[in-house]
């Protein structure tokens, strides 16, 4: 029997707030830790399902059906933003996902990856506006994005010019975690040597991804953790709405005629373990080198740049005097 993740709660897995203690590295927050992901990745490779599973709950609605004679027709990429409210291990999060549907569908994406890059800069040029001012508006909301899922096509060989090209022109605006989207189409045995080839491409290519740095002040445990996680990238994830009983368990599974593929089970799916590290473990990590690194690098850039422009305009100026 099969039913809505809204109609029954699928129990803890290995992850789970539930099944493991807390690793939160910032105190309780009662107003609620804004939170701010980012969504990419072409079309049919699961971001909306994953979202709804990321949540646990129905985010976005399935739209209706499709129009069959303008299916062929490529549409401009769009941004679309989800607020969700969420209690994770005692911690209110207020998650804004910001979706990017459209993207990579066209042959031309030059004007999607501008599209994204000027996103992410107007996020910081807000901040940077907000701290200049003299007196700062207390309800000012933060909408710095700090990790930016990038779902790559499971085709089993190795990343394609699309995937290179957006990860290494945004590397240096976003914390990016490389996923492979609808992993449940690939063997075991497929999906370990495309992990590993995308991961040699990352290396090869110099793609500045989130790789879960280690510090010396981090205990063995952390370091233990990070190592173990890195160790799974790119995270191979399989969402599901629907939760079905097996065993007399309720598990959330898709269901195929070989078999199924559980979507908390860390055997079949990474969807646990980036769960855990999206909403628990590393929050607090994405959050301070979006402020302390990113943000910093880009606010020296662009206070760079205007300096430099202030000073060509008063030499101009004396040169015309």
């Amino acid at each position: 029997m099969v039913k809505t993740s809204d109609e029954r709660n699928a129990p803890p897995s290995a992850y789970s707030q539930y099944s493991r203690p807390s690793s939160h590295r910032y105190k309780n927050a009662k107003r609620g830790l804004p939170f701010n992901i980012m969504l990419v990745g072409s079309s049919g490779l699961g971001r909306r399902t994953f979202l709804n599973t990321l949540c646990e709950r129905a985010v976005v609605v399935p739209e209706e059906s499709e129009n069959f004679d303008t299916a062929h027709i490529a549409e401009p990429m769009k941004i679309q933003n989800y607020t969700v409210d969420i209690e994770e291990d005692g911690l209110r999060i207020l998650l804004n996902v910001i979706d990017t549907p459209g993207f990579g569908d066209g042959i031309d994406n030059s004007d999607s990856f501008k599209e994204i890059q000027d996103y992410l800069e107007y996020q910081f040029d807000e901040v940077l506006e907000e701290e200049n001012r003299i007196k700062r508006n207390p309800k000012f909301r933060d909408g710095r994005v700090h990790a930016l899922l990038y779902f790559i096509t499971p085709t089993g060989h190795s990343l394609r010019q699309l995937d290179i090209e957006l990860m290494r022109n945004l590397g240096n605006r976003v914390n990016i975690i490389p996923v492979i989207g609808r992993a449940d189409g690939l063997t075991v045995e497929e999906l370990k040597k495309f992990k590993k080839r995308i991961m040699q491409d990352i290396d090869h290519y110099r793609i500045p991804v989130y790789m879960f740095p280690s510090t010396e002040d981090d205990d063995d445990e952390t370091v233990e953790e990070n190592n173990e996680l890195r160790s799974s990238m790119p995270f191979a994830i399989t969402g599901c709405d629907e939760i079905m009983d097996e065993d007399n368990r309720a598990i959330r599974a898709r269901v195929y005629p070989w078999g199924i593929v559980e979507v908390d089970n860390e055997d079949h799916s990474d969807f646990d373990r980036l769960r855990y590290v999206m909403l628990n473990s590393h929050i607090s990590d994405l959050r301070d080198i979006t402020n302390n690194i990113i943000y910093e690098n880009y606010r020296t850039e662009k206070l760079s740049v205007e300096d430099n422009e202030n000073e060509a305009d008063a030499e101009e100026a004396l040169v015309s005097a």
